[in-house]
């Protein structure tokens, strides 16, 4: 490693960095561990990122990491590397919560897939990251654990479901932290705390959880995936390869290589401008435009061009999936949720105009006809630029002040959850600040090739720098 990473403090380091320090003998396990605890005991008290604290066991792994290491070798490219959970996914012995109170002791009998694929690639958990009861708000709080601060602004939210993950990662609880996405839950949060990741394809990463009382419906099988936030493009390549690793239990994985065949060069990006009516914001505007000039000079070749169908897709998207949502989780959000819970799922169904059972079935039959569309069109464009939303920001507690605030969340997110209905892959990227706050855009890709759409993020990051460390130096923790 270079002289001025080894100055830099542990807890900062990227995951990638920190696996080869540890092969190579300049870091043990103990150290990586050690470093990233003593951070969350400073300052997870304010920012209640993790809400199961794990670095005291966390502590006993590293030990027997470090002595695995010395025997035999790596466990795989992870191995010592401090990982965060989120609530809503099996650990064995550990609740599954989902933010839910009735659910807090609902324990794991097994790990999920995700844990088992970090486990087994050497990667340890230090500690379970919040979600919204449910997970399925654009913010960070719940009546069990309470509110997740933004590590960068305490009004602003910290995104939502995975807002634990987020928060974390900015606050520098670990370089990789898991999160799940069904209509943004991945993206929000890197959004709002300038940070990495990826929805992969549906049936990229495999998903179960062994302590569910029955199978998940249909479209939300199929409009979640499970993934990864970092603070680092290379360091969510690294962990989506690894969480891809095959598992049976998913009947719905497939198995694709993650880096695909060579791309007849140069490649095509479309820029995407229609906004479904929504007024985006100039600062929006303006880090679509730079993205594209970046990409350009990157040798990409840019041009304006709308993906199809996008406003038909738009008007069924949300209407099935809160119809969906309505019909198998209705019961339970009405019996287990909230007040506030209660009431944003109210508002949602009459906002979206939810579809009854017939007209879902309907939906989902549309929407194979939108994702041929878009697969189609990725033949000629194999990644789409677009906004992720069309403001720069959210207050923490926006979505409870009324409908109006809800539906203006979701549709300046239009580009979110038509991509989850789509199943398609797409990355958030960092797109420079606004009002000194980070600011991201996305990229979409074609099915299956999270590679080609997590280049063309590493040239924006490039371009942009890794926005934490901004924070982090403004803070004065940068060594």
């Amino acid at each position: 490693m270079a002289n001025d990473d080894l100055a830099t403090p542990v807890w900062q380091w990227s995951a990638c960095d920190m696996a080869a320090a540890i092969q190579a003998g300049e870091l043990s396990c103990v150290a990586a561990v050690e470093a990233v605890s003593q951070r969350v005991q400073a300052e997870n008290g304010r920012i209640n990122a993790i809400v199961e604290d794990l670095t005291a066991t966390a502590r006993g792994e590293a030990e027997s990491h470090d002595e695995i290491l010395q025997k035999s070798g790596p466990l795989g490219p992870l191995h010592g590397v401090p990982v965060t959970i989120k609530v809503n996914v099996d650990q064995k012995g550990h609740a599954t919560t989902n933010g839910v109170p009735a659910l807090k002791d609902v324990i794991a009998p097994d790990d999920a897939p995700i844990v088992s694929n970090l486990k087994k690639a050497g990667a340890i958990v230090i500690g379970r990251t919040n979600t919204p009861e449910f997970s399925f708000r654009a913010t960070t709080d719940n009546p069990l654990h309470g509110r997740t601060l933004n590590p960068w602004d305490d009004m602003r939210s910290p995104g939502g479901s995975s807002g634990g993950a987020s928060a974390a990662l900015a606050a520098g609880f670990g370089p990789i932290a898991h999160g799940n996405d069904i209509g943004g839950s991945l993206r929000f949060p890197a959004f709002m705390c300038g940070l990495a990741t990826i929805r992969p394809t549906f049936g990229r990463v495999p998903a179960y959880n062994p302590s569910a009382p029955s199978e998940r419906s249909l479209l939300a099988q199929m409009m979640s995936t499970q993934g990864i936030i970092a603070r680092e493009m290379r360091d969510v390549r690294l962990a989506t390869k690894v969480m891809s690793a095959h598992d049976p239990r998913d009947p719905w994985q497939m198995p694709v290589p993650f880096d695909g065949p060579p791309e007849a060069q140069p490649i095509k990006v479309a820029v995407a401008r229609e906004t479904n009516g929504y007024p985006i914001d100039p600062a929006i505007t303006a880090a679509i435009d730079t993205a594209a000039e970046v990409l350009q000079a990157a040798g990409y070749v840019v041009e304006e061009v709308d993906p199809p169908l996008l406003r038909e897709a738009a008007n069924h998207a949300l209407a099935a999936l809160f119809g969906d949502v309505k019909l198998f989780m209705g019961e339970m959000v009405a019996a287990m949720g909230s007040a506030t819970m209660q009431e944003i799922f109210r508002q949602s169904y009459d906002i979206f105009k939810v579809f009854e059972p017939v007209d879902l079935l309907h939906a989902m039959s549309r929407r194979t006809r939108y994702t041929r569309a878009w697969n189609v069109f990725a033949e000629t464009y194999p990644l789409i630029l677009t906004p992720f939303m069309m403001r720069p920001s959210y207050e923490w507690d926006e979505d409870t002040r009324g409908g109006a605030e809800v539906e203006d969340i979701f549709a300046s997110a239009v580009y979110s959850w038509v991509i989850n209905f789509l199943g398609l892959p797409a990355a958030i990227a960092p797109a420079g600040f606004h009002n000194d706050l980070p600011i991201s855009v996305q990229l979409v890709g074609r099915r299956f090739r999270e590679d080609l759409t997590l280049d063309a993020a590493e040239v924006l990051e490039r371009a942009s720098g890794i926005a934490v460390q901004t924070l982090w130096q403004r803070q004065g923790l940068r060594a």
